[in-house]
């Protein structure tokens, strides 16, 4: 019997080393996965739980004050990071006397945007031109063909040169094929943002007697979407909140220029489950420019305004808000529906993810404004990149809609969307 309850004890016992061995490992891992980098606003400060054995320690006391939170127990600990001046320092978390991991710490002025919510016209300009399709050819002896295909080229790849002659639009190619006619042409491919070549011998055609390599290619887009901001410290601007993809190929279009501009709205479809909805828009006072596109990645698209479109606007700058401010419960969209005006709607959000990488999936957002569910019946296409206010700041902006019920879609940080300004 003895035997027993020693067995006992002796189980329950190691069943509470590994539940707390287990429970170590998590918060370890959840200390060594923290963002290497980090900023703390100045005049702010940030709370970082550390748990025993690790412990901080920090270089330059003048730009970040650590303060240990007491009272909390010898297994947890936090500790306040106040921001005292703007630059940079390191925070080191050691174990034991043992340095495991660095932290980069930049304190820094909140940063200020001019929020948008405007619909605006997006003419893109693919770099080279994008192979949408890839077709048999018949040639003049009604032999089917098709040399695209065996040049290796695949839907989603971009020409960018022909002849080391650098390709700008469709009928450009449709020029040099026929000016080379049966000889055998160079093309450079851009797949997957690597370059490489390959060589293919146009085909003269049974129906026209043009010359063809059996493909469809565009040049160029076009669109409605929405503004998110203007930065006034750099004059740069950011949109839509996700990339633009071609209609046929779904890829990420590589951008060589673009411009947005001013729209109006002309329509709206209402969003229905199964069925999104869309905002429709026209492009007018084309030569009142808003902006050039540089960027057109999965966070949406970015480049330089024009500062002449926004020195009459009487629109005050907005602080924002970084990822681990955000959180559940009311806020508002900025958006555009009738005569051209930008509206405030009142939305929920539902759930904020902690996100510690970037990702375009941020917070998932409810629309309950009576109007703007009357009217477009919630997320619609053409509302991308509505920003999003919550308690007086920028948190972030509309990406995406759900497709089986369009009241509910994805928002996307403003923190991610300000680190696209970094690629250009």
């Amino acid at each position: 019997m003895d035997k027993l309850k020693l067995n006992k004890k002796i189980s329950i016992f190691l069943v509470l080393i590994i539940y707390l061995t287990s429970a170590y490992f998590t918060k370890f891992n959840q200390i060594l996965f923290y963002p290497s980098d980090f900023k703390i606003i100045k005049g702010e400060n940030r709370k970082l739980d550390v748990s025993f054995p690790f412990y901080l320690d920090y270089e330059k006391e003048d730009i970040v004050q650590t303060i240990y939170n007491e009272g909390q127990g010898y297994l947890k600990r936090s500790y306040n990071l106040n921001g005292l001046d703007v630059g940079e320092t390191q925070i080191k978390l050691s174990i034991l006397g043992i340095p495991v991991k660095n932290y980069k710490v930049n304190v820094i002025d909140r940063p200020e945007l001019i929020p948008g919510g405007n619909t605006i016209g997006v003419r893109l300009n693919t770099r080279g031109v994008l192979v949408v399709a890839i077709t048999d050819v018949i040639d003049i002896k009604g032999k089917r063909k098709n040399p695209a295909k065996d040049a290796g080229l695949k839907i989603g790849d971009s020409i960018v040169e022909i002849n080391n002659e650098k390709i700008l639009s469709a009928e450009q190619v449709v020029d040099i094929l026929n000016k080379t006619k049966d000889k055998e042409v160079k093309i450079t491919i851009l797949r997957n943002k690597e370059e490489f070549t390959t060589v293919a011998t146009p085909v003269k055609t049974l129906v026209d007697n043009s010359y063809r390599l059996g493909i469809w290619v565009r040049d160029k887009t076009t669109g409605i979407g929405t503004l998110t901001y203007h930065n006034p410290e750099n004059s740069k601007f950011a949109a839509l909140g996700h990339g633009i993809t071609d209609v046929d190929t779904q890829e990420l279009l590589t951008v060589e220029d673009g411009l947005i501009m001013n729209a109006k709205v002309a329509d709206i479809q209402q969003g229905k489950r199964g069925t999104p909805g869309e905002i429709k828009g026209v492009f007018y006072k084309t030569d009142e420019i808003l902006g050039d596109i540089k960027v057109n990645n999965e966070y949406g698209i970015y480049g330089y305004s024009r500062n002449k479109t926004w020195s009459d606007k009487d629109i005050k700058p907005m602080s924002i808000a970084f990822k681990e401010e955000v959180k559940e419960g009311k806020a508002v969209i900025l958006s555009t529906l009738d005569n051209n005006i930008v509206e405030e709607f009142e939305i929920e959000i539902l759930k904020t993810e902690t996100q510690n990488i970037q990702g375009q999936k941020s917070m998932v957002i409810k629309i309950t404004d009576s109007k703007l569910l009357e009217k477009t019946g919630g997320i619609v296409q053409g509302m991308s990149g509505s920003p999003i206010i919550q308690d007086g700041r920028i948190v972030g902006a509309v990406t995406h809609v759900f497709v089986n019920d369009p009241t509910k879609g994805y928002g996307l940080y403003i923190e991610w969307m300000l680190n696209q300004e970094d690629k250009f």
